[in-house]
């Protein structure tokens, strides 16, 4: 007989927004509750499962209560080829809309999940705010994932209330960002276009903003030490629990065998080589250099950054995304 006196386990269901910057971090966070002793369950398709499925069934295997919980994407439905199911595989603009349209066609798919499921909290990507009425229907509470830093969260909302962009004479005049504890200074044309007029795009994202003030908290994949003033600003702003789990794929893949069950075999052979390169060097010399997966550089742009970082006279790591 159980005693009663027994800790229930926490039942989490993660649901990661199907893009690199945030599927990553985001599964590597539901390892580290599941770690930490709570029952995970990762909400997504099949092609997306397959990048972490390796990471998933070691950390199963070692004990934790951790699974995925696979749906099927309309991939023939919307004539998209087999198995692009993620932003990033989007090759032109008409492709990344099919992609992101089947996103929005798994809503009911996802939402009778979670119903049978019955999780005791929701953690979402900060890109579905109809998980808000979801968890409200459920009485359950909804955390959104941030996978950027909470200096960009505060910029964005500090714009975003005080409007100081629409006070200018031009978009090449400059304007400081009200409300930081440092002086930030851009253009309107370094606004996202969504912010700038109002297009399809810019009624998600308002949808999304008032989201956040609905949730019960948020994850940032940061930590105080790197960010401690935009912490503390992040949480006065806006109202919400915050907690700080950064940087979380360091921690979550930190041996030989967690990266190579992520798929960076390759990476393995040669970090020893690029982190006795980069100890050699002075403090604060190396330009890091990264686009990120969803920027397409064409040949003539990579030759004016190639020549651009030579001349710089900077050593610099410039991380290239592979082509094929």
């Amino acid at each position: 007989m159980k005693k009663e006196s027994q800790a229930h386990q926490l039942n989490l269901i993660f649901l990661p927004y199907l893009s690199p910057g945030h599927l990553n971090p985001m599964v590597d966070t539901a390892r580290l509750f599941a770690r930490h002793g709570a029952s995970v369950t990762i909400i997504t398709t099949h092609a997306n499962a397959l990048t972490f499925q390796r990471a998933i069934e070691s950390d199963f295997k070692c004990g934790y209560h951790i699974r995925t919980q696979l749906l099927p994407f309309p991939s023939a439905q919307l004539g998209l080829p087999d198995g692009a199911e993620n932003i990033k595989d989007g090759t032109s603009l008409e492709m990344l809309q099919k992609i992101s349209y089947g996103m929005s066609m798994l809503q009911g798919q996802i939402e009778l999940q979670i119903h049978d499921l019955q999780p005791d909290c929701l953690v979402t990507a900060l890109l579905y705010p109809w998980t808000v009425e979801l968890a409200a229907k459920l009485g359950i509470p909804r955390i959104y994932f941030y996978s950027a830093s909470y200096f960009a969260g505060c910029a964005i909302h500090l714009i975003r209330k005080h409007k100081p962009h629409e006070r200018l004479g031009s978009d090449t005049q400059k304007f400081s960002i009200p409300g930081l504890p440092h002086n930030i200074e851009m253009t309107t044309l370094q606004l996202e276009e969504w912010e700038r007029t109002n297009e399809e795009f810019t009624d998600l994202m308002n949808a999304v903003y008032e989201s956040e003030s609905k949730s019960y908290g948020t994850l940032c994949n940061s930590f105080h030490e790197l960010e401690d003033d935009y912490e503390l600003l992040y949480q006065r702003t806006k109202g919400i629990k915050c907690g700080s789990v950064g940087p979380v794929s360091a921690w979550a893949n930190r041996s030989d065998e967690e990266r190579t069950n992520r798929g960076h075999n390759e990476e393995l052979a040669q970090e020893s080589e690029w982190l006795n390169w980069l100890n050699s060097r002075k403090n604060e010399s190396v330009l890091y250099v990264s686009f990120g997966s969803l920027t397409r550089l064409s040949h003539a742009q990579i030759v004016e950054i190639a020549n651009g970082l030579e001349n710089s006279s900077h050593s610099f790591i410039w991380v290239v995304l592979k082509k094929g």
